[in-house]
């Protein structure tokens, strides 16, 4: 048997910071008085009960991964892990589990936590991680939610049964038009696609007006009529869209963006 000691590495010209908290602690404690903060926690969705239903069927304490909790201001929230405690409390051979509690001081801290535990994970949506950041007070979280707020756009923790105008989780992409645009210009996209009556707002309808909006190449669309044009093509575009991507090898929001700007009307310039 090969057995490696842990041995610390050199780490020369590293700047190692203090800990800003002092460390967790193990609890053992009853599962279902865990609480779930829905500030920046999703509800569980049908991929969230398979999960559950999987774990409880084959629950093997040698996989279990303590959920991670700090103390609030009603009880233990859980910042990871809800649904290895959701299905600790539905099993009814593990009345107890053991938890790891950190110290933090109110929501906002708890919400950058739960950031910081999931940003490289694997099937945290990017909203999740947005809902969290704008709990956090995160300044760049918060114009997205304004601006979104004022052009009439609702931002969505997951897709619905059905979509109505403005609706979106395209959250990435709002973050990447307003680094690009900044809030205003971000706005008149937005704007422009709830008169559309786009349901839902996705990132190929924002990129592909972004192009129309701002590159030099599409100026003479006349984006007073845009949205109409939008409107009244409908899926005929998406359908017009996919052909010409697939054919002239584009992205599939630059072949939307062509196919609106071709049929929306231009303005003369003056000769």
């Amino acid at each position: 048997m090969n057995l490696r000691p842990i041995e610390a590495l050199t780490l020369s010209g590293l700047d190692t910071s203090a800990p800003t908290s002092t460390g967790p602690i193990f609890e053992w404690v009853d599962p279902a008085t865990l609480l779930v903060n829905e500030a920046y926690q999703r509800d569980l969705s049908e991929r969230s009960v398979k999960l559950i239903r999987r774990i409880v069927t084959g629950w093997d304490w040698t996989k279990f991964k303590p959920p991670v909790c700090s103390l609030g201001d009603h009880g233990l929230e859980v910042i990871d892990g809800q649904h290895t405690a959701i299905a600790a409390a539905s099993h009814r051979h593990v009345p107890q589990i053991p938890v790891m509690i950190v110290e933090t001081a109110t929501v906002q801290d708890r919400a950058s936590a739960f950031i910081g535990q999931n940003t490289d994970r694997l099937g945290i949506t990017k909203m999740q991680l947005h809902r969290a950041a704008v709990s956090a007070g995160d300044e760049d979280a918060l114009t997205i939610d304004q601006v979104c707020a004022r052009a009439g756009v609702r931002l969505l923790m997951a897709k619905p049964g059905t979509w109505a105008v403005g609706d979106t989780v395209a959250v990435g992409a709002i973050s990447g038009l307003i680094e690009r645009r900044h809030a205003q210009g971000a706005r008149r996209v937005l704007e422009l696609l709830v008169a559309a009556e786009e349901a839902p707002i996705t990132q190929n309808g924002i990129k592909a007006v972004e192009m129309i909006m701002f590159e030099p190449d599409y100026a003479e669309a006349d984006t007073e009529q845009l949205a109409e044009t939008i409107l009244s093509l409908g899926d005929m575009a998406d359908t017009e869209a996919a052909t010409y991507a697939l054919s002239h090898r584009l992205p599939l929001w630059k072949a939307l963006g062509i196919v609106w700007f071709r049929k929306c009307r231009k303005i003369r310039r003056a000769a």
